[in-house]
């Protein structure tokens, strides 16, 4: 099977991924009742979406058995750095203090949270 290049995740890829990095390997009929708890999703849509992605190379599917089981090619932190390096070009001009800024003032965060931040900030500043 030819390699493709691994083309960033749409909105509705991305909760399929969720999905699966949560649970592991799934069918298309238990990642749809996972969508389901979120937001009303057809079955067939959900497959539409889980074939684009595995001809995107996002997916692959084991067919062996009597049950398609899909499963990521990629990893969580894998495309959470992909969309954030895009994020960081397309809105803050390369800027990681703005993106940074931005997303410490979006939301209220907890001090356990803003611990871990400070600690990440002191190993960077270290190394």
């Amino acid at each position: 099977m030819p390699r493709h290049k691994i083309i960033g995740p749409t909105e509705k890829e991305l909760e399929v991924l969720m999905v699966l990095w949560d649970t592991g390997p799934a069918t298309v009929r238990q990642i749809n009742e996972q969508i389901n708890k979120k937001h009303k999703t057809g079955y067939t849509t959900t497959l539409k979406i889980m074939q684009i992605m595995t001809e995107k190379g996002l997916l692959i599917r084991n067919d062996s058995g009597f049950q398609h089981i899909y499963q990521p090619t990629v990893t969580k932190e894998n495309i959470q750095e992909q969309l954030v390096g895009s994020l960081l070009d397309r809105a803050f001009a390369g800027s990681a203090e703005k993106l940074v800024m931005r997303a410490l003032s979006a939301k209220k965060i907890s001090p356990e949270e803003l611990a871990r931040i400070k600690k990440l900030l002191n190993e960077l500043k270290e190394k």
